[in-house]
């Protein structure tokens, strides 16, 4: 006799929970998507240096315009609060104090991938489609190209661009921030 497996799907206020009652640990690299409690990868220094570097460019050329966040949870939905390398939020002087940002609020999400490129985009791209997060960009790490999503509709998006040489200028559809390849692939 087979028996079928069952998962168990967890809301935010239950994936909170779960760390509350220690369940969860502050140093387990997870995420919550579509109710699914994920994984993380390992960050490794190519990774790091990325969002690090793309970070610190998107705040000195946005500076109070917008938030930049760096690797903290975007809440969805109720199933649904992952924790993109960059987010790039509307503009809130208390930095999201009161509450993580949600689609409402998010102008661009940010996924800098390599080991983590399926996902990013077999999982990623049609959950922030869903949740109409207007721009969703790939810093692709393995083939040195940046994928920007743009114009979700009905859980997917209409808009695919390319970004792989090094004059080719990066913009962003709603916001006054352009700038070139080589200022994401900083290798030296």
């Amino acid at each position: 006799m087979t028996h079928l497996l069952q998962s168990k799907t967890f809301t935010v206020d239950e994936y909170y929970k779960l760390a509350e009652v220690g369940i969860l640990k502050d140093t387990d690299k997870v995420e919550l998507i579509n109710g699914e409690i994920i994984t993380m990868s390992p960050i490794n220094s190519p990774h790091a240096a990325t969002v690090t570097g793309l970070t610190i460019l998107l705040i000195e050329k946005l500076r109070k315009s917008v938030t930049v966040i760096s690797q903290n949870p975007i809440r969805l939905d109720n199933f649904s609060e992952p924790e993109p390398d960059i987010t790039i939020a509307k503009y809130r002087r208390n930095n999201y104090f009161d509450n993580h940002p949600t689609p409402e609020d998010v102008l661009v999400v940010v996924e800098v991938s390599d080991s983590t490129l399926e996902k990013d985009r077999t999982i990623k791209v049609p959950l922030y489609a869903t949740a109409n997060i207007p721009e969703y960009w790939i810093i692709n790490l393995v083939d040195k190209q940046i994928e920007i999503y743009r114009q979700p509709k009905k859980g997917a998006y209409h808009f695919k661009q390319i970004i792989s040489e090094k004059n080719q200028v990066i913009e962003v559809v709603g916001l006054s921030l352009k700038f070139k390849y080589q200022e994401v692939f900083i290798e030296d």
